[in-house]
């Protein structure tokens, strides 16, 4: 090898250890700021650009899947609320199909529901604003001892969305407890559906940190839900959600 590639090689070397060494640091910065207003032109290739995909995506948002005779409120009456009754017999029907030895299901909290469903027409929009959460429902094998640390976080809460349970409280405390159609027996195990956001202690929830088992039921709330009111619609029915009393208040 000659000198001259020799001695350009080395050059090379020292250059590249050189930039990989080389430090920056920040001497000036600019801020300004943007006012965002009506008065703003709209910009007409950003349209063009995201107009299919609204079109399309407003097109099956607002699609009818179903109706409901009157509001389904999330609003509290005692320990239950008219939203909160529908929301959980929806998942427990349409997780029973996976799983039909399910006692009995939380799948949310009271926070969990965000908005009221209209009287009237129910649109995939609804259920998506109702749900936005890619929240999974998983199912858990529990200790009678687990479960009624949940149903005492039910009570201490004043009520959550449930089914296939019944709760009497009396001073503060539960009473009768009614599991899927059998008194609660605190020496038996219990098949209990919640989501993963309940399960990780979301809301502060209790219960679910020590399961004898767990199983993802590979179905997300929204789809539950999604999937109720359109076969509702598809048998002719409406949305028709009470309050029962699967929560009361024994004074």
């Amino acid at each position: 090898m000659s000198a001259y590639f020799k001695n350009l090689i080395l050059a090379l070397a020292v250059f590249t250890l050189g930039a990989c060494s080389t430090k920056y640091a920040l001497v000036k910065s600019n801020r300004k700021e943007y006012n965002i207003s009506n008065k703003i032109a709209p910009d007409s290739s950003v349209i063009k650009t995201y107009l299919p995909y609204k079109t399309k995506i407003d097109a099956e948002m607002n699609q009818v899947i179903g109706y409901t005779e009157f509001t389904l409120s999330k609003s509290s009456q005692g320990y239950e609320s008219v939203l909160g009754n529908f929301f959980a017999d929806a998942v427990f029907h349409q997780a029973k199909k996976i799983n039909p030895n399910i006692d009995f299901i939380m799948p949310s909290t009271k926070g969990g529901l965000r908005n009221d469903i209209a009287k009237g027409e129910i649109t995939v929009s609804n259920i998506f604003e109702l749900m936005p959460f890619e929240n999974q429902l998983i199912l858990f094998t529990l200790k009678g001892e687990d479960v009624l640390k949940l149903i005492n976080y039910i009570v201490a809460s004043e009520g959550q969305p449930v089914a296939g349970i019944k709760i009497e409280v009396k001073d503060k405390a539960p009473v009768n407890v009614i599991i899927n159609g059998k008194p609660f027996n605190v020496n038996q195990t219990y098949q209990v559906v919640t989501s993963d956001y309940v399960a990780s202690g979301g809301d502060d929830a209790v219960g679910f940190a020590k399961p004898i088992a767990k199983q993802v039921l590979g179905l997300k709330i929204r789809d539950a839900l999604l999937n109720e009111v359109k076969e509702l619609q598809a048998q002719g029915k409406k949305v028709n959600a009470t309050l029962d009393g699967r929560i009361t208040k024994n004074n």
